[in-house]
């Protein structure tokens, strides 16, 4: 019987210094042994048997390898290393094909480890490439349950399973290690050509590369082929994750790298495979290392895969239609910045496809440029010339070169495109001066409380773990908890409407998924949640106070002071971030000086340590400054304030940081370049001496 490529096949068993059987590779262990065996499928005649060691760079054994095996570090020293081992592989399987009168060849093994988590991964580490021949195999467990689909599952066969099947009285300790492997194999596939008349047709391939391209909203994503790698290096390449992953199949354009909500790589990627089978050989490499760095592999779902690489605008899917192209991403690009400009700060030496059409830029919805572009190059060495411009000036600004991929784009086009997670009303939307927000106090069990969250969680995760209920949480109303360092503590706080909606979102969402945590869900008061963001602790017994160092002492930045002579009304579009406003009192007199209080008043009778908790701002970045207001709200309450409206278009920067110096002439002098408005430098807001002192911190508002 004839294979539908080649007329003979080469049995090949191989061992590890480590584990041994079905987990062989899985503990990154490499090469020890590889022994094989010419088989014609004509004749039915082999070649000579062939036992090689194979000297690998760590020959500290495993006890397992040790029992099983039989060999020994000193015997395996002597050995030539693997390179070597698979040239003299070639050499003799040329030499014995030749005396059987064959020409063509396919590996046979047993299963699916040797070749794709032991030979591709070690051989990519080391840096030297397999021949053709190992890129594609047969499996002769598969092949062994399609002849006798009453045996064991392909998953639970061994060669000592398939031998008792078929009869085969062998000893295994008559023996050397592999020995009887490679002769027992020989054997099954003898009994399988002889008494079921078995055909080898369909080998098992493997990819010679990872091909890139875009992936739609609108496809179907199976759950069980995509998996999360959690630890990677920021600067990680598509091209990097496909070879940390080497020998297995990887779909096309499945590698997606993930973002943070400032738009830069968190060190996470979703990967989808062709099948599930793939994807459970890619979780058998978890805490396999990508150089120093030893990478988490995880489960995913199809859902999070097409959320970070799913696209749906046509512009993205055009640009991406070129196969096979190297993507580089550009930040930090002057926002008058043309095709002509970037083509020219690339040069000759490294030619973009398709000139302008291989460029793509990053835009707003309302057409403003972010300063992000993506180029597409041929190949790798173009590439690798436009990498070199990594902090060249364009124009004024130096401009930031990464390598990128196709999930990349659609991911940062998604989040610049999108529309905000909670609604606003209908268009026009109008900025506004809004009244501000404050974190409610009172008895009133109208919160809820997620605990145990994914220290990567943004508002974005909260809002979609939320699922329907988003629609019931009040504007500004997610708080997320930080600790001490200023880092997620697991810990967030969202107000609802009503204390029944808050109910009813802990009851549906308690102990809840996000990612690969379950996440608490506890109903609250208003009070609670401000003793917890206060530094408080809030258990089954109560509300327990924060540590007690010294009394009553604030930090200088959370002092109050007066809002209405220090912040300008525009300013409230832009909330500082440390700054938490508490609850105002309507009864105040209307003559009185509006006081701004930072933190709830009960606290002033605590003796609280306030550093123990850094609450973030009371805001969703999606609708930061937005509000909705009927036709002449706006210009009501500029005549009713006497405050200006903030100039449209235009925007207000906030400056941190600054000398005590600086005056006016340096701070135009820091934004040459940019236009402010108006003329007469009127846009420029000084804070007074009396705020400095209180903030302890200079800040300057600039309007641009």
């Amino acid at each position: 019987m004839t294979a539908s490529h080649s007329d003979s096949l080469v049995v090949l068993f191989g061992a590890t210094a480590g584990a041994y059987g079905a987990k062989l590779g899985s503990d990154e262990r490499e090469l020890i042994l590889l022994v094989w065996q010419v088989v014609d499928l004509h004749s039915k005649k082999v070649g000579t048997l062939h036992k090689s060691l194979v000297k690998a760079d760590n020959l500290d054994l495993s006890d397992q390898c040790r029992e099983v095996s039989g060999l020994t570090a000193e015997g395996l020293g002597k050995a030539e290393p693997l390179d070597r081992v698979l040239q003299q592989f070639s050499q003799l399987v040329s030499s014995d094909l030749k005396v059987l009168g064959s020409s063509h060849y396919t590996l046979c093994s047993d299963g699916q480890s040797l070749i794709r988590q032991v030979l591709h991964p070690e051989t990519s580490k080391k840096n030297f490439l397999l021949s053709d021949c190992f890129y594609s195999f047969y499996d002769l467990r598969k092949e062994f349950h399609s002849c006798y689909p009453s045996s064991a599952a392909v998953k639970d066969q061994t060669i000592k399973t398939m031998a008792e099947y078929l009869g085969l009285g062998t000893d295994e300790t008559e023996e050397d290690f592999g020995v009887w492997q490679v002769k027992t194999m020989v054997a099954i596939i003898f009994s399988m050509l002889s008494e079921s008349c078995h055909i080898f047709t369909e080998p098992e391939n493997v990819k010679y590369k990872y091909e890139t391209g875009p992936c739609s909203k609108s496809e179907t994503v199976d759950s069980e082929t995509v998996i999360r790698a959690r630890g990677l290096p920021w600067q990680s390449s598509d091209q990097d994750i496909a070879r940390f992953f080497k020998g297995l199949n990887i779909a096309k354009g499945g590698v997606a790298l993930c973002l943070n909500a400032q738009g830069r790589r968190n060190g996470e990627a979703l990967v989808r495979f062709v099948n599930s089978e793939q994807r459970d050989l890619a979780l058998e490499r978890h805490k396999h290392h990508m150089g120093s760095r030893y990478i988490e592999v995880y489960k995913a779902t199809g859902e999070e895969f097409l959320k970070i690489a799913g696209g749906t605008s046509n512009e993205v899917a055009q640009f991406l239609s070129k196969e096979n192209q190297v993507i580089i991403r550009m930040r930090g690009l002057p926002f008058t910045a043309t095709q002509e400009d970037v083509l020219g700060f690339l040069g000759p030496e490294c030619p973009v496809t398709g000139g302008k059409e291989g460029l793509l830029f990053v835009k707003y919805p309302d057409g403003r440029p972010t300063g992000d572009a993506f180029v597409l190059f041929s190949c790798e060495e173009y590439a690798q010339n436009a990498l070199k411009k990594h902090k060249e000036i364009l124009g004024k600004r130096y401009i930031e070169l990464f390598r990128s991929t196709a999930a990349e784009v659609q991911q940062v086009l998604n989040r610049y495109m999108s529309t905000p997670l909670i609604p606003t009303l209908p268009t026009p939307i109008i900025p506004v001066i809004p009244s501000p927000y404050t974190i409610a106090t009172g008895s009133i069990r109208d919160c809820v409380r997620l605990r145990g969250l994914p220290y990567t969680a943004g508002i974005d995760d909260i809002l979609e773990f939320m699922g329907d209920a988003t629609g019931d949480i009040k504007p500004h109303g997610i708080h997320m908890v930080l600790n001490q360092q200023g880092r997620p503590s697991g810990d967030a706080f969202i107000q609802m409407k009503s204390a029944d909606k808050a109910f009813m979102v802990a009851q549906k969402c308690h102990k809840k998924m996000m990612k690969d945590r379950y996440v608490e869900v506890f109903q609250c008061s208003g009070e609670e949640m401000n003793f917890v963001l206060m530094g408080g602790t809030l258990n089954r017994s109560g509300l327990s106070p924060p540590p007690c160092k010294l009394p009553c002492l604030s930090p200088p930045a959370y002092a109050a002071f007066q809002a209405a002579a220090v912040i300008p009304a525009e300013a409230a579009l832009y909330q500082p971030q440390a700054l938490l406003p508490a609850t105002r009192t309507p009864q105040a007199s209307a003559a009185a000086p509006q006081t701004v209080t930072y933190y709830p008043a009960q606290a002033a009778q605590l003796y609280m340590n306030y550093t123990t908790y850094y609450p973030s701002p009371p805001v969703s970045p999606t609708t930061v400054g937005y509000l909705t207001a009927p036709p002449g709200t706006v210009a009501t309450a500029a005549t009713a304030t006497h405050t200006p409206i903030l100039p449209q278009p235009g925007a207000l920067v906030r400056m941190q940081g600054l000398p005590y110096n600086t005056g006016i002439k340096e701070i135009l002098s820091f934004f040459q370049g940019y236009q402010y408005a108006p003329d007469d430098y009127n846009g420029l807001i000084q804070l007074s001496d009396q705020a400095r002192s209180v903030l302890q911190a200079p800040k300057e508002w600039v309007c641009l």
